[in-house]
């Protein structure tokens, strides 16, 4: 089940997708949802929606960006990517440090800090700077290692402060694809040069969304048994799934919201999936690559690279 917000020739409506095409709601006896995703997925569980869509005939629709993040947090919830990203790093550019690790007895070196463990730790992105699916993403002119990560971005639908369990899950109302783009040498430059750490310059040129957005339901039961695939110029590079995540969405909004007000249309990171990047597996991306993310079953993301320096919007 995706939802979306649909260009009908001229008129917008979220829609939700059917065989191929999309019925817009008000086809299915919910007009008062017409331009309201984040209400539609609020009320999802009251609204019998799937009963609603059999019989109901798709139309042919352009999928737009379904909304504007206002804000963008992202977590880091498997250690193993962490581990291995880490690794690939100190390959490429510290290369005295990665043959420490690879010694006997240090690859504890490769662990994440204490706090990773304890709670959902996260960055605050650039919430203006999204790509919607079938957008050029800008390769910027400082990098000459541009990098992809896959990742689930909660959605969040209610407002909510210091959140309950319960009340962390009833504010996610759905999910969509990420690409967080990221440029490694700088990331690695800011993080032993720069006092607030390696997510400056390093990652908020870019991040592209998907152009629908897959209800809690559908994604929140199995988070963790999720298959994810990453494709550059149609060519299978990865397969991985979301299994033995640290922590849990409902984990990442509940921090999140200790001591703050959280409000719909905040969209929240999980962090990438292992193996769902480039650095983990010796690859990058080059001006003009097609990039393409797969969560099995669901739908893709797809990107085409800029020039360096030269395809900004």
């Amino acid at each position: 089940m995706k939802v979306g917000r649909v260009d009908f020739g001229g008129r917008v409506s979220i829609a939700l997708f059917k065989d191929g095409g999309w019925v817009p709601v008000a086809d299915l006896g919910l007009p008062e949802y017409g331009e309201d995703l984040f209400a539609l997925l609020r009320d999802w569980g009251e609204l019998d929606v799937k009963g609603r869509l059999e019989g109901s005939r798709p139309k042919e629709g352009k999928p737009l960006p379904p909304f504007k993040p206002l804000s963008f947090r992202d977590f880091m919830l498997w250690e193993r990517h962490y581990v291995q990203a880490k690794l690939g790093l100190l390959r490429t550019f510290k290369p005295l440090l990665y043959r420490l690790v690879k010694l006997p007895g240090m690859g504890r070196l490769l662990k994440p800090p204490r706090m990773f463990y304890e709670r959902p730790v996260y960055y605050v992105g650039n919430h203006l700077q999204f790509y919607g699916d079938g957008e050029t993403v800008p390769y910027p002119s400082y990098t000459r290692y541009l990098d992809y990560e896959f990742e689930l971005g909660v959605v969040m639908v209610r407002k909510v402060r210091n959140p309950s369990p319960e009340e962390a899950r009833r504010a996610i109302g759905g999910f969509v694809l990420i690409n967080d783009f990221t440029a490694r040498d700088m990331q690695v430059r800011e993080f032993y040069g720069s006092p607030f750490g390696p997510v400056v310059k390093a990652k908020n040129f870019a991040t592209a969304m998907s152009n629908f957005v897959i209800p809690a339901s559908e994604i929140l039961p199995r988070f963790e048994e999720l298959e994810v695939k990453v494709y550059i110029n149609g060519e299978m590079v990865s397969r991985s799934t979301t299994a033995n995540p640290q922590h849990s969405p409902v984990d990442m909004v509940a921090y999140a919201g200790l001591e703050e007000t959280l409000y719909p249309g905040e969209v929240m990171g999980t962090g990438t999936v292992p193996d769902s990047c480039g650095v983990e597996l010796g690859q990058r991306l080059e001006e003009g690559d097609e990039i393409t993310l797969e969560l099995v079953g669901f739908g893709t993301l797809t990107n085409r690279i800029g020039r360096r320096g030269k395809d900004v919007p």
